[in-house]
């Protein structure tokens, strides 16, 4: 099982499960995650290989949506799903192999298809720090700022590493090796015909109009919106105005 941060009041709402992208947590949903708890259990687990869940040599998205599977199976067998990045891409293949877990979903800022944008510069940079010259995350980013000078993502990764124990809490290794299926989707001969929308970032090259064909042929009541002024780490950058998107999206269907 996941490790799985839960808070919020049990409702007669099903549980909001938000699913974390590549590098990240259920802690850096942190906000979002407490504002969204206002009236409902809201579930944000660590995926295998990242934060303080299991390490596993498979990195797959049939076994990512197995573990969420699982973490719904545990908290009433239905839930409302929100996933960025690879966490979309896991979200979409539980829907589409478990439609009976998934009430709505949401997808932020991914597609069904494959992508050439490697994540391998990120690990390696990480690789590259020297931790035993890390005692704050400070010293960690600014050694990650020679290869990735963008202090948001420094910040980002930075929440992953592990002060005391100097190490990072992520599978860095498994993660390069499976690199190759975290960029791409399964092959997957079904549709989810329950709510989903599409939200992404304006500034964003990951959800592209060429992209609509695979969206609707897995996703038909699939719906489409953008995040102004947001690239691809839209809930980091817009974090009011992305809360804001699936408060209205969860209303709008709330009777579908």
């Amino acid at each position: 099982m996941l490790n799985v941060i839960s808070q919020g009041a049990d409702s007669d709402a099903p549980p909001l499960l938000i699913v974390h992208g590549l590098f990240g947590s259920g802690r850096n949903w942190g906000v979002i995650a407490r504002r969204l708890a206002e009236d409902r259990r809201v579930l944000t687990p660590d995926m295998r290989n990242h934060g303080d869940s299991f390490r596993d040599p498979v990195h797959d998205y049939p076994a990512m949506a197995a573990d969420l599977a699982e973490v719904i199976e545990a908290h009433g067998g239905r839930a409302d799903v929100v996933g960025h990045s690879m966490g979309g891409k896991a979200a979409m293949t539980l829907a589409l192999t478990r439609p009976e877990l998934v009430d709505r979903l949401i997808v932020a800022d991914i597609a069904p298809v494959t992508y050439t944008h490697t994540q391998m510069p990120y690990i390696e940079a990480m690789r590259a720090v020297d931790l035993g010259r890390v005692t704050r995350r400070s010293d960690a980013a600014e050694q990650l700022a020679a290869t990735v000078p963008e202090p948001a993502l420094q910040s980002f990764f930075t929440q992953s590493l592990d002060v005391p124990e100097k190490r990072w809490k992520l599978n860095l290794d498994v993660l390069a090796d499976q690199m190759p299926h975290i960029l791409s989707f399964p092959d997957i001969d079904a549709t989810f015909d329950g709510p989903t929308l599409l939200l992404s970032g304006a500034e964003s090259d990951y959800v592209l109009p060429e992209h609509r064909d695979a969206i609707r042929a897995h996703f038909p009541a699939a719906r489409f919106a953008k995040i102004p002024g947001a690239g691809h780490w839209l809930h980091a950058e817009k974090p009011r105005e992305f809360e804001q998107s699936v408060r209205a999206f969860l209303s709008m269907t709330s009777d579908a």
